[in-house]
């Protein structure tokens, strides 16, 4: 039946391209992906009909169920016949409503997924977020990996544009393998879409972070940016990939800006959250790759906490192949050299990390391992004390947000705050 269901579906979805003729951007990378489609969403909804894929649908099946404007069923026959019959009726009858704009996840989990991928759409704006070695499993090697990603970049046409982090010199390379026009983004000078002067907004009465100010400079205009909710220069990096895309549509600075004041990221990406106790939680908690892991534990060493304890709750990176013992060393060397109060583990591989934190000089009296995130969640609320913050972090496949519901100060709006 998959195979059946994959055939139509993949038929149906090219006959639908074709009679809509939408703009198309598509958006891959190892990290950052739907955080840059949701922001996209946010600005471009204010001019024109988007739609984009729901939750993170960026494999073959999400991709296509995205064009067709429905969620997976899972193993429902039923639901999947009701699905195609959508998909042909939107193929015979034009739909007036129809996106004017698709906004796809481009997952590589696989080598041939992106090819798979561009071969069926034409993207007419193409991202690349950042490489890190994800899924690096079913590529053996992170060189591997970067030649999948950069053929969305190489699928695109001289009508169309690419857009890559400038800052990351491997990425900044691929404009020399398109056709299309080139946006950068970044903190470099020569960033066409650039940030400066970071500032984080703090709430008056507890003094904790609740967003974070930057500008955005484009051909000679600068722009105030707020990011309400969320702290983290990783969070810039998706808002100016979006911010950029933006441009591309049309939009000039002042409106993206208006519209990221309502923005609101979705939860699990550096979240700013009321924790027991008058605590603090930076929830990133929807997914961990080295990079991101990386970048979430510097933010958190920088956050200006007066004189807070700091915890770190880490749980496995996965579908790192057999890379999995040395990121994760690496991971614990990090924590280290960042100095904070306590670590707490949560699976298999992080015990590794745990190690590596001990063999670099944290105490073991600093130090908790735990098999699952329940265990971890209790000992946390049991250690926080006034005035305490917390990083809670680790792959989708952890359910770390079990975490945050252990220790979050509002649990009955965990439905509304936490990853589901």
């Amino acid at each position: 039946m998959r195979l059946i269901v994959r055939y139509f579906l993949k038929l149906f979805t090219a006959r639908i391209l074709k009679k809509y003729n939408p703009d198309v951007v598509g958006i891959t990378g190892s990290v950052g992906k739907t955080s840059v489609k949701d922001i996209t969403l946010k600005i471009l909804s204010k001019k024109f009909r988007v739609s984009g894929s729901p939750d993170s649908y960026n494999t073959f099946f999400g991709v296509l169920l995205t064009v067709v404007g429905e969620k997976s069923p899972g193993r429902s026959f039923i639901t999947w016949f009701y699905i195609l019959g959508k998909a042909l009726f939107l193929c015979i009858k034009k739909k007036k409503s129809y996106a004017e704009i698709l906004v796809l996840e481009m997952a590589a989990n696989r080598p041939g997924d992106i090819k798979e991928l561009t071969e069926l759409i034409q993207c007419n704006v193409g991202v690349v977020t950042a490489i890190s070695p994800v899924h690096i499993k079913f590529f053996k090697t992170i060189k591997k990996l970067f030649r999948e990603k950069q053929l969305l970049v190489r699928s695109l046409d001289r009508t169309g544009f690419a857009i890559l982090n400038r800052d990351d010199l491997e990425l900044y390379s691929m404009r020399k393998k398109t056709d299309a026009d080139v946006i950068t983004y970044g903190f470099h000078p020569d960033s066409t879409v650039r940030a400066s002067d970071i500032n984080i907004k703090k709430d008056p009465q507890t003094g904790w972070p609740e967003g974070v100010f930057f500008k955005v400079i484009y051909q000679g205009s600068v722009v105030p940016i707020y990011l309400p909710g969320v702290v983290g220069e990783h969070v810039i990096y998706s808002a100016l990939a979006a911010i950029s895309i933006a441009i591309v549509f049309g939009l000039n600075l002042v409106e993206i800006s208006r519209a990221l004041q309502e923005l609101k990221m979705p939860p699990g990406r550096m979240r700013v959250l009321p924790g027991i106790k008058n605590t603090l939680i930076i929830d990133d908690s929807y997914n961990a790759s080295p990079i991101s892991v990386k970048a979430a534990l510097n933010t958190f060493s920088k956050l200006d906490l007066s004189n807070a304890k700091r915890y770190i709750i880490l749980g496995d990176m996965l579908e790192l192949g057999q890379q999995t013992e040395k990121y994760h060393r690496e991971m614990g060397i990090r924590v280290a050299e960042l100095n904070f109060d306590y670590l707490i583990t949560v699976g298999s591989a992080t015990k590794n990390l745990a190690k590596a934190a001990i063999n670099k000089g944290v105490s073991e009296d600093k130090v908790a391992s735990f098999s699952d995130t329940k265990k971890a969640g209790l000992f946390l609320q049991e250690k926080l004390k006034p005035g305490d913050a917390c990083l809670i972090k680790g792959s989708r496949a952890m359910k770390m947000e079990k975490v945050v519901k252990e220790v979050l100060a509002k649990p009955l709006k965990e439905s509304e705050l936490l990853v589901h």
